[in-house]
């Protein structure tokens, strides 16, 4: 079983459920509220988790309800929290706008995590005995570097999720091994609307580069060689929410297994299909049993596709 540290983020996603999204200065009537653990970090361990995945946490959530359930969500999916701090103060929150195309749009506020600027000797040990450990954003740039830079050291792959969008330091460039941006955060990396150029541009300073597309699949480069794009199943999306994350974290355990690239982005694909058909983050994300299901008979997912 693949070995996997998440340092990242836990927030309590705080989801609405619309029409259409308001436009600046609009007031449109929801349709539904949920609230629905989350965060970045916390998404992509229960992804791998369900994906197969060993999976620990290094993060923070608040000394309140949301942290206790935070907390016991990630431990309900078999994601060891013996390093998830508590913070006094609230735990973080993502605010959350769903359409009925199931796009979003989201605003993070970073609440516990905030408080995350530096790893202890015990998250360095933790890391040293992974295979990978996934990376975020959604923490101080501070820790991720210094998370990046330590797995570097030890010999531990390093996948980098640019999100949210940011410059990035050379010395965490330096240090990671894969990075996966969308295509709307490979272009305000590199400044190039085309994924594939994209791609090439950011192949300077990784060895590696996945450019998810959507519905469209995803696009994988490697120094050396010409991109290679990798459908995605065709469904109907209900909620597009986490499947980034999903992709992700399932990502890391088809690698971390030993499956070629393209085989591994086509599974963590049929894993992403299968999130977005469900409402939520989280609950939305499936487990190994479904991805392989699913995987070996796409079309059980293109018949419910319009």
């Amino acid at each position: 079983m693949t070995s996997i540290v998440v340092l990242g983020s836990t927030n309590m996603d705080l989801v609405v459920y619309v029409p259409r999204a308001p436009a600046l200065g609009e007031t449109v009537t929801g349709r539904s509220f949920r609230t629905v653990p989350g965060g970045k970090g916390a998404n992509q361990a229960v992804a791998a988790a369900r994906a197969g995945g060993e999976v620990a946490m290094i993060g923070a959530v608040g000394a309140d309800g949301f942290g206790t359930q935070l907390r016991a969500t990630l431990e309900h999916c078999a994601v060891d929290t013996d390093l998830l701090r508590t913070s006094e103060g609230p735990s973080g929150t993502a605010h959350v706008v769903v359409d009925d195309e199931g796009g979003n749009a989201i605003v993070v506020v970073p609440g516990a995590n905030g408080t995350v600027t530096s790893l202890t000797h015990g998250d360095e040990a933790l890391i040293g005995t992974a295979d990978t450990l996934l990376l975020q954003l959604e923490l101080p740039l501070s820790v991720v570097v210094e998370g990046a830079v330590t797995a570097r050291r030890l010999g531990v792959r390093t996948v980098l999720t640019p999100a949210p969008t940011q410059a990035l330091p050379p010395e965490l460039l330096a240090a990671t091994d894969l990075l996966v941006p969308n295509e709307h955060e490979a272009a305000a990396l590199t400044g190039l609307t085309d994924p594939r150029e994209a791609a090439q541009a950011l192949l300077r300073d990784v060895p590696e580069v996945v450019v998810t597309l959507g519905a469209a699949g995803s696009l994988y480069a490697v120094r050396g060689a010409e991109p290679v794009a990798v459908p995605a199943p065709r469904v109907r999306a209900v909620d597009t929410t986490g499947a980034g994350d999903t992709f992700v974290g399932a990502l890391a355990v088809a690698l971390g297994e030993g499956r070629p690239a393209p085989e591994a982005l086509a599974w963590a694909q049929t894993a992403a299909a299968l999130s977005v058909r469900r409402e939520g983050a989280s609950t939305s994300m499936p487990y190994r049993v479904e991805i392989e299901a699913a995987f070996r008979s796409p079309d059980s997912l293109e018949a419910n596709a319009v």
